[in-house]
């Protein structure tokens, strides 16, 4: 069943993520029980990097993809609105301008 995709319903589909969080997660190194990870993430103008224990990788894994999926909704919520920004001012162009409602003849500019 193929829903119609609407400004809202991709709205509704944001407002629905969670978790989300920005950045990518990597591998620091391979250790004795398996790889230690960090995640990466730009804050306020710098690179951070955090440890991020074994137990805690899935569900990293599942924020970062929130957050991927929360750009793709959005970047398809503007295309939206932009085609419907152009398409309201495609219409606007179209229309006649109205009518003049002054029973005075037009003056010309002289030409000095």
């Amino acid at each position: 069943m193929n829903s119609i995709v609407t400004p809202e319903s991709l709205l509704q589909q944001i407002a629905r993520i969670e978790p989300l969080e920005r950045g990518k997660l990597c591998v620091m190194r391979q250790g004795p029980q398996g790889p230690y990870y960090n995640h990466q993430t730009w804050e306020n103008g710098h690179n951070v990097s955090r440890y991020v224990p074994q137990n805690q990788v899935p569900l990293l894994e599942k924020a970062i993809a929130g957050y991927e999926r929360f750009e793709s909704l959005v970047e398809q919520y503007v295309q939206m609105m932009e085609q419907k920004s152009r398409a309201q001012r495609a219409a606007g162009v179209k229309k006649k301008s109205p009518p003049r409602t002054s029973s005075w003849p037009r003056s010309r500019k002289s030409r000095s």
